[in-house]
């Protein structure tokens, strides 16, 4: 989901609670909506899609640091063994 549709879905659950409080004034209910968007925006989200494409970049630079580091133990063992 994105950031837009979730700001979406909020909004309306938003709307669907405050309809049925009449003792709230349009005014008191516009600066609710306005800091709750607010808040919001100010949020660091990401939507699905990113996420998984940093965790596969994040799986690929996990494998090749393995790799990397089975070839510096093998170098080291082959260094320490000239010597």
């Amino acid at each position: 989901m994105n950031p837009e549709d979730l700001h979406k879905q909020i909004l309306e659950q938003f709307n669907k609670t405050f309809d049925g409080a009449q003792a709230m004034s349009d005014e008191v209910k516009g600066h609710l909506r306005s800091a709750m968007m607010s808040t919001f925006s100010k949020l660091d989200i990401i939507t699905r899609e990113e996420f998984d494409a940093q965790k596969a970049v994040l799986v690929r630079s996990r494998e090749k640091v393995e790799a990397l580091e089975i070839l510096l133990t093998e170098i080291e063992s082959k260094l320490s063994t000239n010597h």
